[in-house]
């Protein structure tokens, strides 16, 4: 029963760092970029590329590890069970869409911005970016939304 308690403890962490950071990383970054101003729209992309590989990634590894190594056996095999099927999916393609997409996207404008910090305008390639970054980081921070939804009340 520890073991299982230490392991749900660990999930519920990484659950806690990988949602938190999805949601306060997108926050601090449109505020950011809400100004135009240069050297804080830098910043914001510089806290946003740290924040993420340092808290989303963590989080990230603690929700598969626990959760597909630890907990999921508890319940029997991930396909065979409607809820937890589903949740496992939904963390898996949104992780894919911020490994092929977003995290490109994060480190072209992490470059963009180390090259306009101290300029007076923000490229349009920038913006053409953050467009791409809100579009699809939205529908990569629904489906984990969703996943908390399928993990708690379980359904059938």
């Amino acid at each position: 029963m520890e073991k299982y308690l230490l392991a749900k403890s660990l999930h519920i962490f990484g659950v806690v760092l990988f949602l938190g950071n999805i949601v306060v990383t997108a926050l601090w970054k449109l505020l950011a970029e809400r100004t135009r101003n240069p050297a804080i729209v830098a910043f914001s992309q510089r806290l946003v590329t740290i924040t993420d590989f340092a808290f989303t990634a963590i989080g990230a590894a603690l929700i598969f590890v626990t959760g597909r190594y630890f907990l999921a056996n508890k319940f029997g095999e991930i396909n065979t069970i409607s809820w937890l099927s589903w949740g496992y999916w939904l963390f898996i393609v949104s992780g894919l869409l911020w490994i092929v997409v977003l995290v490109p996207v994060q480190i072209k404008q992490a470059k963009l911005a180390k090259e306009f910090e101290n300029k007076d305008e923000i490229p349009n390639r920038y913006w053409t970016l953050s467009k791409i970054w809100v579009i699809v980081g939205f529908v990569a921070t629904i489906l984990p939304l969703a996943n908390l939804y399928f993990m708690v009340f379980k359904p059938t």
